[in-house]
């Protein structure tokens, strides 16, 4: 045998072992005993990652192509975040891909089922008298040997409507707001056989957020109701300015509802958990049968975590076919929620006596917020994608990069049923920081940059939380977000920039083209299809559609809602070519330095038509 002979069999072994990356496969039925091989899966997540970055750690041969996680179709249960650290890193030759097996489909999910349902025969003190005899009960589910608590409940994968009143849009008003004595004052028909706050919480409208409030007394005198709140939210509620509640505005004053009493579980499709016995209620649908239906109730918060540094990021990780589904956040539970907007909750707000700031002489008001959570997280990462994965059914946002990331891309993924924002992407202000104050840091490392938003379709985002937006971008840079389609959505479709302010910051050169957002608006006002905030020069938003702005009847102005809206500080911005029915747009203390150009029905209808899911995702709108 000739050396060349030798030599040439040595090469084709060596591009052998490197042409396919290292398989690494995962089962809701295998053993973590097992290799890891398509007959012999693992069975968690957590070994699967682990087998993955010891094969880096050791420089096995079958990595220099690449790692690929492959997950079979089914469940899979998590008790913690599936943690990605810095040395789960790839590269761009070898990348970390974790993707679903062909024609499967794996859910990651922090749900917990409820068994056990049996149908209430007897009489239920406080229920009303229609759904005596309709409800069905069952024991709280138990996690780490304590009952659970939760604000979400879904049969067959539809979500539940927690018992409130009323259960239409016709919504009951404030009759007065006394911010010296902290109580509100409502019409005591509005919390109908309701005489002790028990679990009770308001859900208050406030011109572009609602708050959620623990009611902490409630005294029904005559034809009113006087209502306080616990702490800290009433503290909170009754001292910030903005957004705040209307007493006899232009549409009547603030709208609320009542929600989580027994006395207000009272049709079809509503839930109510009674902590202090650890029991559930629920009422079920037409053709819901609770012995055989697939009952989920939210346990973790966060699914899904990248987290780096700034020196040592994690990098070249890629998720591909997956579906995140059933978180909880309890904050609300808890502390209430008294979001500023986006959902960013204020940890402390107040009015000031003398105004003014170190960036804003006029300001009347500050604010410090804290950050929803997020089903998946990334901080300190960069050339991670997601495509075609699924976020569903998750009581705060779906996808959140935070802090550190660039270079990343999210196409073609689905966002649906969704409490909180869809898509958060950027630095809005750090909890010790007022959040009018612009966002510069002296490490540019710390901002999001060129990030990549594309071809996503979401739809019933915010739908608890009706401040929230489908995309919230806050402090970013180079960011692109092109051919996407929002709709069904509370507030704003694309809300771009943080701060309020003119001053120079972290923000420029972010493109928002080619978006297809309609039936937004769907219970607040104030708000755009598309809205900015602060300087963010060499922006450019163009070749978007925007139409069919919902119209809620207690929102305070119904004529003060928009197309496009550029707000507080919004500078350096081109907005060209965008159609939509009617020239609708309000450009509100603007700095300098923007254009407008052809915006509106004259813009042509091939640019129209080009906006949104381009046809390779059109399939998404199908649910496919």
């Amino acid at each position: 045998m000739s050396k060349r002979f030798i030599y040439a069999l040595l090469a084709l072994t060596l591009l052998t072992s490197v042409a396919h990356a290292a398989d690494i496969w995962v089962a809701p039925t295998g053993s973590d005993r097992n290799p890891g091989t398509k007959e012999k899966p693992l069975a968690t997540l957590n070994m699967a990652l682990r087998t993955a970055r010891n094969l880096r750690r050791l420089h096995d041969a079958s990595v220099q192509s690449g790692v690929r996680i492959w997950l079979r179709g089914g469940q899979y249960r998590l008790h913690e975040p599936w943690l990605f650290r810095p040395e789960d890193s790839g590269t761009a030759a070898s990348p970390t891909t974790i993707e679903a097996a062909p024609g499967e489909q794996p859910v990651l999910s922090g749900g917990v089922p409820v068994a056990g349902w049996q149908k209430v025969a007897g009489k239920i003190t406080g229920l009303p008298a229609a759904a005596q005899g309709q409800v069905w009960m069952a024991k709280v589910p138990l996690v780490a040997g304590r009952a659970l608590n939760f604000r979400q409940l879904w049969v067959n994968s539809r979500k539940a409507t927690r018992a409130r009143t009323p259960n239409h849009d016709n919504l009951p008003r404030l009759l007065s707001w006394d911010t010296d004595q902290r109580e509100a004052v409502v019409p005591a028909a509005a919390v109908g056989a309701v005489r002790q706050p028990g679990q009770l919480e308001m859900v208050l409208h406030q011109m572009w957020a609602v708050n959620v409030l623990r009611v902490r007394t409630l005294t029904v005198t005559g034809d009113k109701a006087r209502v306080t709140f616990h702490e800290p939210e009433s503290r909170i509620q009754f001292e910030h300015p903005w957004p705040r509640p209307i007493i006899d505005g232009k549409n009547g004053s603030s709208a609320f509802y009542l929600t989580n009493a027994a006395e207000l579980l009272d049709q079809p499709g509503e839930w109510f958990l009674d902590a202090p016995r650890g029991q559930i209620l629920y009422w079920p649908r037409p053709g819901e049968n609770l012995s055989t239906a697939q009952v989920i109730v939210p346990a973790l918060q966060t699914l899904v975590r990248v987290a780096g540094s700034l020196d040592q990021p994690v990098s070249h990780v890629q998720f591909k076919g997956l579906t995140f589904a059933y978180t909880t956040w309890l904050r609300p539970s808890e502390q209430g929620h008294v979001p500023l907007q986006a959902g960013l909750f204020m940890l402390d707000a107040y009015s000031l006596q003398t105004p003014g700031t170190p960036d804003k002489k006029d300001l009347e008001n500050q604010a410090w917020l804290g950050r929803p959570p997020a089903a998946v997280e990334l901080s300190r990462a960069h050339h991670t994608g997601f495509t075609r994965c699924r976020f569903l059914h998750l009581a705060s946002a779906g996808l959140d990069y935070q802090s550190g990331t660039h270079d990343d891309a999210v196409t073609g993924c689905t966002f649906r049923d969704i409490a909180g924002n869809g898509i958060q992407l950027g630095k809005f202000s750090d909890e010790g920081t007022e959040t009018h104050l612009p966002y510069n840091p002296t490490d540019p490392r710390e901002i999001c940059t060129s990030e990549v938003l594309e071809n996503n379709l979401l739809t019933d985002c915010g739908n608890e939380d009706w401040g929230c937006v489908g995309i919230a971008a806050g402090y970013v840079r180079q960011a692109t977000i092109r051919h996407n389609e929002i709709a069904q959505v509370p507030y704003t479709g694309i809300s771009l920039g943080w701060g309020w302010t003119k001053t120079a910051n972290a923000m420029h050169g972010n493109r928002v083209t080619q978006n297809y957002i309609h039936h937004y608006a769907q219970h607040t006002y104030d708000v755009a299809g598309i809205y900015t905030l602060s300087a963010q020069p060499g922006t450019v938003i163009s070749e978007n559609r925007v139409e069919e702005i919902g119209r809620a009847p207690y929102v305070h102005d119904p004529d003060h809602w928009f197309y496009l809206y550029l707000d507080e500080g919004s500078s350096g911005i081109t907005v060209q070519d965008n159609w939509c029915p009617t020239e609708k747009f309000l450009a509100n203390a603007n700095g300098p330095n923007n254009v407008w150009t052809n915006n509106g029905p004259r813009v042509s209808d091939a640019i129209k038509q080009a906006a949104g899911l381009e046809p390779a995702y059109q399939d998404l709108r199908a649910g496919k």
